[in-house]
């Protein structure tokens, strides 16, 4: 090989080499934004995910009229904003997907309501700089960040991305600081993530589909559950990924799965100690009515099994904060 010959092959792999190190950084998290919302209590949000939006002549990814009939009902409601737990498409890459999504919920954006999403791994199917490049782009309030923190008078909400290390890196650094630095007049921190650390779905017992929770937000769960018994804010937990509804108390802290935003629901054999139990398909969304050391979320059911939406509430919740945290603030 002459000298030219190996000056074209070096310049060759330079190239190789610049352009996975911009495709890498392109698909890294950006340092993580801090976000307010000018809100007073009494408030109340929504919060649910896995809707898998996507062509509505499509029932195999998910079900249309559910899904749209819950878009409405959400506007409806008039929340102080909406918190998705994850899988907002079918495939994150797919841009008419995405298309879907700006259509189907348009109203939420005539209506200036703020949405506060967490990344799942249907929204990070395929080329993950073209599915996140689509992401971004609904959420520019974001900056970037795959996750990130939003104060909202009373409380404060820590948004992570379960498709990236929880347990080490630069997440867990990152939740570790905002934990250890929660102010004093906070009597609420939700945490909201795609993949459960507790259900009673599991990939060995699913009737039709459902997932196991994983050992990594296992993990993340025991940490939270012993920072519980110190904390004078109550911690709840919000997540998604089993097509249901789950509701699990664990060491003071509550986990709602809430993942039956349209994708076909999985039946569940639920555990007997299980809080809430049913057997039956729970496509809804949650209620959250933030007060002053109290909140209440309720699971709002539709059933359109007759053509017609029927709602209800199979299940309610009240938590407060800390005895202690609240016997310090009566003393005040």
């Amino acid at each position: 090989m002459n000298f030219a010959q190996t000056a074209v092959v070096l310049f060759a792999i330079a190239t190789v080499l610049a352009l996975t190190c911009c495709t890498r950084k392109s698909s890294a998290q950006t340092p993580a934004v801090d976000l307010k919302l000018d809100v007073k209590v009494p408030f109340r949000f929504v919060a649910y995910g896995d809707t898998r939006f996507h062509d509505p002549k499509d029932f195999e990814a998910a079900n249309p009229p559910v899904r749209m009939a819950l878009v409405q009902a959400i506007a409806d409601a008039n929340p102080a904003f909406i918190c998705f737990s994850g899988d907002i498409v079918y495939n994150g890459y797919d841009a008419d997907d995405w298309k879907v999504w700006d259509s189907e919920t348009a109203i939420w954006r005539e209506k200036k309501i703020p949405i506060y999403p967490a990344l799942g791994n249907h929204d990070l199917h395929g080329d993950p700089n073209v599915a996140l490049g689509n992401y971004f782009q609904r959420f520019p309030d974001l900056q970037k960040s795959r996750y990130y923190s939003v104060r909202a008078a009373n409380s404060l909400l820590l948004v992570l991305d379960s498709s990236m290390d929880e347990a080490g890196g630069p997440q867990e650094h990152w939740l570790t600081d905002k934990l250890d630095h929660v102010p004093p007049e906070v009597d609420f921190v939700f945490l909201m993530f795609h993949h459960p650390p507790y259900s009673s779905s599991s990939d060995e017992k699913a009737l039709g589909g459902g997932h196991s929770a994983r050992s990594t937000e296992q993990a993340l769960a025991k940490m939270l559950e012993q920072r519980q018994t110190h904390a004078h804010y109550r911690i709840v937990v919000i997540s998604g990924h089993v097509h249901n509804y789950e509701r699990h108390e664990h060491g003071g802290v509550t986990y709602f799965v809430s993942g039956g935003g349209a994708a076909h629901a999985y039946p569940i054999e639920r555990a007997p100690g299980d809080p809430f139990q049913s057997k039956e398909i729970n496509y809804h969304y949650l209620v959250v009515e933030v007060e002053h050391q109290q909140v209440k979320v309720t699971m709002n059911r539709l059933d359109l099994t007759s053509g017609k939406p029927v709602w209800t509430q199979p299940d309610s919740l009240k938590i407060s904060v800390p005895a202690a945290a609240a016997a310090h603030s009566a003393g005040q």
